[in-house]
This record gives structure tokens, C-alpha cells and sequence, in this order.
């Protein structure tokens, strides 16, 4: 009877250990203060980096430009909204952002995901995120439909986002967007009734 308690004791310490030590992710709206870890991300980046993305440096507005625009947009009515962008939390520690832009609000969106640092990426992470920032979209901005479009050689959010439910489209080749090359991209929906539970 007593190695049975004592058996009790060690599995309800092991449980609360691995509980312990579960890693907590959490998805908020980005504060206007926040921005910079976004204008930080593009402007820091490498060039190899910044190609794997399909971004021209060139094409990337000034950190303060940036930051003026950000700010002047978080002021007003989401319905009105250019863009909504997302931070993530792991364990209380921003480790990567999301946003979105093409934004029909109760329509669609086109959402853009961003892991802030290399050891972080191919860990799974960035699946949870991209659920947990879609559920939020949908919400939030009332879109039946939520698009994103990496590049067609970065090979890591093609696979997020088939892993977190996305449906493949096709492959083309377009300039997506104001600080993109012209570029092969993959083309990636989710559909408000195939949304993350």
C-alpha cells in the first residue's frame, strides 16, 4: 500500500513537472510602441535573408516612415484598418509577428507570418501561431476568406501553412506586394468554415 502512495506521489510530481515546463504561446494585437520589431526584422536582415523572402531592400520604406504610417493606422476604426498585425508570445517572450493587409473587411485579408529568430524556426512553432493569429483574423475582421503568399522557394511557411490548414491554390509569378521583387509565389487559402478549432 505504501509504494502505491509513493507511486501516486512521483506520477502527480512528473505530471506537474511536464506541466510546468509546457511551453505557453499566446497571439496579441501588436502595440503602436511594438512596431519597431517588425521595422527591425526587415531593415536587420541580410541580403540572403531578405531574397529567401522575396523583399528588396530598396523597396522597404524608411524606419520612421514606417513607424508614422503604423501609428497613424492603429488610430483608426478596425473597420478601416490598411493592415492588423499580431505579436507572438512564447512563454511571455516575443519570438516572432504576424500581420495582414489587402485587407476587405468581412471578406478577405492576406496574412504574413515571421519567426524572429533561425533557432526557433522548423520546431513547430510557427504552425501554432498560424492558427492561433487565423482564428484571430476571422474574428476580428470578419472575413470569410484569409490568403497568404510566400515566396515559392522558402520552403518553411509553404510548410506552416499547409500544416496549419491551409488549402494550396497555385503557383505564379507576381510582385506581392509594395516591398516585394517580382517573384514565383505559392498562393495559400483557409476558408472561415476550415478555420483551426
Amino acid at each position: 500500500m505504501g509504494h502505491l502512495i509513493q507511486l501516486r506521489r512521483l506520477q502527480r510530481i512528473i505530471t506537474l513537472s511536464v506541466m510546468s515546463t509546457s511551453p505557453v504561446l499566446a497571439v496579441r494585437p501588436m502595440e503602436p510602441s511594438e512596431v519597431d520589431i517588425r521595422i527591425d526584422y526587415f531593415h536587420g536582415a541580410g541580403d540572403d535573408y531578405l531574397q529567401i523572402l522575396g523583399v528588396d531592400r530598396e523597396l522597404l520604406p524608411s524606419q520612421e516612415a514606417w513607424r508614422s504610417s503604423y501609428e497613424a493606422d492603429c488610430a483608426l476604426p478596425i473597420r478601416a484598418r490598411q493592415s492588423l498585425a499580431l505579436v507572438w508570445e512564447l512563454n511571455g517572450e516575443i519570438v516572432g509577428f504576424s500581420s495582414t493587409d489587402q485587407i476587405v473587411f468581412g471578406v478577405e485579408a492576406h496574412m504574413h507570418l515571421h519567426l524572429l529568430h533561425p533557432e526557433r524556426r522548423r520546431t513547430g512553432l510557427g504552425t501554432q501561431f498560424v492558427k492561433q493569429s487565423a482564428t484571430y483574423y476571422f474574428r476580428v475582421l470578419e472575413i470569410e476568406r484569409l490568403f497568404c503568399e510566400p515566396n515559392a522557394f522558402n520552403i518553411a511557411p509553404n510548410r506552416t501553412l499547409q500544416r496549419a490548414g491551409f488549402r494550396y491554390l497555385f503557383t505564379h509569378q507576381t510582385k506581392p506586394g509594395p516591398i516585394n521583387f517580382f517573384q514565383a509565389t505559392t498562393l495559400w487559402v483557409m476558408d472561415k468554415a476550415h478555420q483551426p478549432e
